[in-house]
């Protein structure tokens, strides 16, 4: 395998010429590789949101809107 760098605007023809080339079994398994980078990177864009709106205070009345929630469930 070459593990020389190539530039990013060579590099997406690369990468379409190799899975082009792949057989199925290595395919599937490039499949479920980009879904777990996706995954992660989702999980990353989720996790400094939450962390902005925690720290801007959106979630201060949590407990207390849980609390109201749960009574009203109760009295239903």
């Amino acid at each position: 395998m070459d593990s020389t760098v190539i530039e990013p605007s060579k590099l997406r023809p690369e990468i379409l010429q190799r899975i082009e080339a792949m057989d199925d079994k290595s395919l599937l398994l490039l499949h479920r590789l980009l879904l777990h980078v996706e995954k992660e990177r989702l999980w990353r864009e989720l996790s400094a949101e939450a962390e902005a709106d925690r720290c801007s205070g959106v979630f201060d009345r949590l407990p207390e809107i849980i609390r109201e929630v749960r009574a009203e469930l109760r009295n239903g």
